[in-house]
Protein backbone atom coordinates (compact mmCIF):
# COMPACT_ATOMS: atom_id res chain seq x y z
CA UNK A 1 0.00 0.00 0.00
CA UNK A 2 1.16 3.41 -0.71
CA UNK A 3 1.40 6.55 1.05
CA UNK A 4 -1.06 8.31 -0.66
CA UNK A 5 -3.20 5.62 -0.52
CA UNK A 6 -3.00 5.26 3.08
CA UNK A 7 -4.06 9.47 3.37
CA UNK A 8 -6.60 8.58 1.40
CA UNK A 9 -7.97 6.03 3.91
CA UNK A 10 -7.03 8.01 6.80
CA UNK A 11 -9.30 11.34 4.90
CA UNK A 12 -12.31 8.98 4.04
CA UNK A 13 -12.17 7.43 7.41
CA UNK A 14 -12.23 11.16 9.40
CA UNK A 15 -15.15 12.28 6.77
CA UNK A 16 -17.22 9.31 8.10
CA UNK A 17 -16.77 10.01 11.30
CA UNK A 18 -17.23 13.89 11.27
CA UNK A 19 -20.45 13.36 8.87
CA UNK A 20 -21.59 9.94 11.38
CA UNK A 21 -21.27 12.63 14.90
CA UNK A 22 -22.81 15.70 12.24
CA UNK A 23 -25.30 13.50 10.92
CA UNK A 24 -26.13 11.85 14.37
CA UNK A 25 -29.07 14.08 15.96
CA UNK A 26 -31.58 13.38 13.10
CA UNK A 27 -31.25 9.68 14.28
CA UNK A 28 -32.37 11.05 17.37
CA UNK A 29 -29.11 10.22 18.94
CA UNK A 30 -27.36 12.46 21.55
CA UNK A 31 -24.00 14.38 21.10
CA UNK A 32 -22.13 12.04 24.52
CA UNK A 33 -23.72 8.72 22.18
CA UNK A 34 -22.63 9.74 19.46
CA UNK A 35 -18.92 10.70 20.34
CA UNK A 36 -18.90 7.55 22.35
CA UNK A 37 -19.73 5.77 19.43
CA UNK A 38 -17.36 7.42 17.30
CA UNK A 39 -14.38 6.81 19.35
CA UNK A 40 -15.02 3.00 19.98
CA UNK A 41 -14.99 2.86 16.32
CA UNK A 42 -11.76 4.62 15.68
CA UNK A 43 -9.93 2.55 18.55
CA UNK A 44 -11.60 -0.77 16.53
CA UNK A 45 -10.04 0.61 14.04
CA UNK A 46 -6.75 1.28 15.32
CA UNK A 47 -6.30 -1.42 16.84
CA UNK A 48 -7.28 -3.85 13.97
CA UNK A 49 -4.81 -1.74 11.76
CA UNK A 50 -1.34 -2.27 14.50
CA UNK A 51 -3.09 -6.17 14.76
CA UNK A 52 -2.78 -6.25 10.85
CA UNK A 53 0.49 -4.34 10.99
CA UNK A 54 2.01 -7.25 13.65
CA UNK A 55 0.66 -10.04 12.26
CA UNK A 56 2.20 -9.10 8.95
CA UNK A 57 5.59 -8.36 10.54
CA UNK A 58 5.39 -11.91 12.04
CA UNK A 59 4.57 -13.51 9.01
CA UNK A 60 7.00 -11.82 6.92
CA UNK A 61 4.70 -10.23 4.15
CA UNK A 62 6.27 -6.45 4.58
CA UNK A 63 6.65 -4.94 1.51
CA UNK A 64 10.03 -4.84 1.96
CA UNK A 65 10.64 -8.54 2.62
CA UNK A 66 8.20 -8.98 -0.77
CA UNK A 67 10.45 -7.30 -2.72
CA UNK A 68 13.91 -8.77 -1.16
CA UNK A 69 12.46 -12.14 -2.24
CA UNK A 70 12.13 -11.52 -5.22
CA UNK A 71 14.81 -9.81 -6.17
CA UNK A 72 17.33 -12.36 -4.60
CA UNK A 73 15.27 -15.27 -6.51
CA UNK A 74 15.78 -12.79 -9.97
CA UNK A 75 19.32 -12.63 -8.75
CA UNK A 76 19.82 -16.18 -8.28
CA UNK A 77 18.49 -17.03 -11.34
CA UNK A 78 20.81 -14.77 -13.29
CA UNK A 79 23.75 -16.11 -11.26
CA UNK A 80 22.60 -19.75 -12.12
CA UNK A 81 22.33 -19.09 -15.61
CA UNK A 82 25.94 -17.44 -15.94
CA UNK A 83 27.67 -20.52 -13.99
CA UNK A 84 25.81 -22.71 -16.24
CA UNK A 85 26.93 -20.86 -19.18
CA UNK A 86 30.47 -20.94 -18.67
CA UNK A 87 30.69 -24.90 -16.86
CA UNK A 88 28.80 -25.52 -20.75
CA UNK A 89 31.42 -23.66 -22.63
CA UNK A 90 34.47 -25.40 -21.00
CA UNK A 91 35.76 -29.09 -22.70
CA UNK A 92 34.36 -31.88 -21.10
CA UNK A 93 38.19 -32.62 -19.29
CA UNK A 94 37.31 -29.66 -17.74
CA UNK A 95 33.93 -30.35 -16.71
CA UNK A 96 34.97 -33.25 -14.99
CA UNK A 97 37.63 -32.45 -13.60
CA UNK A 98 35.91 -29.38 -11.82
CA UNK A 99 33.03 -31.70 -11.01
CA UNK A 100 35.91 -34.12 -9.04
CA UNK A 101 37.47 -31.28 -7.12
CA UNK A 102 33.26 -30.12 -5.78
CA UNK A 103 33.08 -33.64 -4.76
CA UNK A 104 35.96 -34.16 -3.18
CA UNK A 105 35.51 -30.56 -1.57
CA UNK A 106 32.13 -30.35 -0.81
Amino acid sequence: MTKGKVVQIGLLISLLGILSYKLSPQFGIDNFTASTISNFILIFIVITWISSYIFRVVNGKMTFMEQRRRYRKEYEKIVNDKLESKFNSLSKEEQEKLMEDLEKNP
